[in-house]
């Protein structure tokens, strides 16, 4: 027979703890936005032609990037 134990370390609330989750969070949006912003401007280098192609029109390219950030 065997046995297995599931031991979760708890969850650490110091400062120092707050401050490192913070800063990810801070370089994670960075990161996003900064591909995001690559995406819109890829998008925008589209003819208007290969923009409805993908279903999409010049107006809607910022909606469509953020679209599963904000409703917009």
């Amino acid at each position: 027979m065997a046995y297995a134990t599931d031991f979760a370390a708890p969850k650490s609330t110091g400062f120092f703890a707050r401050l490192g989750a913070k800063l990810a969070d801070m370089i994670e949006t960075v990161a996003l936005s900064s591909s995001r912003a690559q995406l819109i401007e890829e998008l925008n280098n589209l003819t208007d032609a290969e923009l409805a192609a993908k279903g999409l029109r010049r107006d809607d390219i910022v909606r469509h990037v953020f679209a599963d950030k904000m409703y917009i």
